[in-house]
């Protein structure tokens, strides 16, 4: 009889376990066998973009570190936001990461009256790695060659000047539009659907002035198809060492527009895994060679911050566009 009431026992404990533990997934384990499988980077931009292209340089080196495949899974559309949801979405294993930037984050939320996702609370940042420009650009027969020549013809001008940009409310636009609220000027948007026809109308000179991806624009500028005047980041981008940032050519301090690359995973992932992966890519991120590659196509490498530093970082980008937004009464379709 005793047993029988011990085995009975026995059976019951392992039932309970079973029952308390079997529906808790493996990511409640930590980092300590992680990863044991591939991994996928969904990126929100589409193949050959300078996202992309330095999501594969630096997802090779993770899986040389981490031990397993990183695949790289393109996922564009919606303004960055079906890539967005699909991490959002998905388990919270460290399986999983999304490579999102300021528009997923920062701007869509006012620009959008609904999304499926909430940028605040369905991410945990990992990696903030670079800041991706702009060059403010006029077309050469403008007769400012300086951003306070060009914000004094600004103020002047009449009609107002006009300038390009690939779409209402993408971060172009955005970045002329905080500089006129800044320096109390007027300029007329020209809203095109694609950044090559924009470019290419500014260097014909249909439109005056505009605020262009720096991988794009390069080449004119140094063929003299376009001027540059200044660069959107608080920092000289290595490409164009002699062009001045924004801040510095107007004295403004406080002046940066500047998109950013960010990996971040699903919520609930674990905080072990958030942090190996986090350090991990510190450490990718530091390395000469990886920085100078980043250089090379138009992009400012950063020192990754730490969780806390990146999630006030992006509340603070949040509430600098999102206000802007709202104040020129912008909405998306999409």
């Amino acid at each position: 009889m005793g047993r029988i009431c011990r085995l009975f026992a026995l059976v019951t404990v392992s039932l309970i376990w079973t029952a308390t533990y079997s529906h808790v997934p493996a990511n409640s384990q930590g980092a300590g066998d992680y990863p044991n499988r591939p991994i996928t980077i969904v990126v929100s931009l589409g193949a050959g973009t300078g996202m992309d292209v330095l999501v594969r340089l630096y997802a090779d080196k993770l899986s040389q570190s981490l031990g397993k495949p990183v695949v790289v899974e393109n996922k564009p559309g919606a303004a960055t936001m079906l890539a967005a949801v699909q991490v959002a979405t998905a388990p919270a294993d460290g399986y999983t990461f999304g490579v999102l930037t300021s528009s997923a984050l920062a701007i869509n939320p006012a620009l959008y009256k609904q999304i499926n996702y909430n940028p605040a609370q369905d991410f945990v940042p990992l990696s903030l790695y670079v800041k991706s420009p702009f060059i403010l650009v006029t077309t050469p027969s403008l007769s400012a060659k300086t951003v306070p020549e060009f914000i004094k013809l600004a103020k002047e001008a009449n009609p107002p000047l006009n300038y390009a940009s690939p779409g209402a409310g993408v971060l172009q636009h955005l970045s002329m539009e905080f500089a006129k609220k800044r320096f109390g000027f007027d300029a007329t948007h020209v809203p095109y659907r694609a950044t090559g026809q924009s470019i290419t109308d500014l260097a014909a000179g249909h439109v005056a002035a505009g605020f262009v991806e720096a991988g794009a624009s390069i080449p004119l500028i140094k063929d003299g198809k376009l001027r540059a005047l200044a660069v959107s980041a608080s920092q000289r981008l290595p490409l164009l060492p002699d062009v001045p940032p924004f801040s510095e050519a107007a004295g403004a301090p406080d002046y940066e527009a500047v998109s950013w690359h960010i990996l971040v995973a699903p919520a609930k992932t674990p905080q072990p895994i958030v942090e190996k992966v986090h350090n991990e890519m510190k450490r990718i991120m530091a390395d000469p060679e990886m920085k100078a590659k980043v250089a090379n196509i138009g992009l400012i490498p950063i020192d990754t911050p730490s969780v806390a530093d990146m999630r006030t970082y992006i509340a603070s980008e949040n509430e600098k566009w999102g206000s802007l937004v709202k104040s020129l009464g912008l909405q998306g379709s999409q």
